[in-house]
């Protein structure tokens, strides 16, 4: 995945620069949604690897999904990511185009792993502890995971915060392991 990822970002920080100048950043949000919804989809996945296909073809069917929102650079992205055979990266480009619009805008989204539910007032806590750790406005999306034992495992970004049972079990293995 780190890969997919690597690959992924030159696009997304180009699309990002446009939508920036064209000031057009929650148009081109929606756009890249669309468009990763579509790559995620098995019956356009094997329609966009179908030899049969050309690019042009495949294009032509997002261009109608996306409709009026298909602008010119819209178009033209799409081309991009077709011709260079990228169409399963849609889902990290438009992933990544998110975290740098949230950068841009002052915020950050942080996933929030819990071993059990979080009650209002330990997720407050955990928001303020993480921006201002990021300095950054914190928006979360909560998980529940029984493997964690007990605890949480916070995401930001690269950055990964295990406060978990299974974590601290992990590195303490770890270490009586060397």
């Amino acid at each position: 995945m780190a890969e997919l990822i690597t690959v992924a970002r030159p696009y997304a920080e180009a699309v990002f620069r446009l939508a920036k100048e064209a000031n057009s950043l929650p148009a081109w949000s929606e756009v890249l949604a669309m468009l990763a919804a579509a790559a995620q989809d098995p019956t356009a996945a094997e329609f966009a690897a179908n030899p049969k296909f050309s690019a042009s073809q495949v294009q032509a069917l997002l261009t109608e999904l996306l409709g009026a929102r298909a602008t010119p650079h819209v178009s033209n992205f799409i081309a991009t990511v077709l011709e260079s055979r990228r169409f399963a990266l849609l889902p990290y480009i438009a992933e990544l185009f998110e975290q740098l619009k949230a950068s841009a805008e002052g915020s950050v989204t942080a996933h929030i792993e819990s071993a059990f539910e979080l009650n209002a007032a330990q997720l407050d806590e955990i928001k303020s502890i993480l921006a201002a750790r990021s300095g950054k406005k914190v928006e979360t999306i909560v998980s529940t995971n029984p493997d964690l034992i007990g605890g949480v495992r916070m995401t930001v970004g690269d950055d990964v915060i295990d406060a978990s049972v299974r974590g601290k079990l992990a590195a303490l293995s770890a270490r009586l392991a060397h």
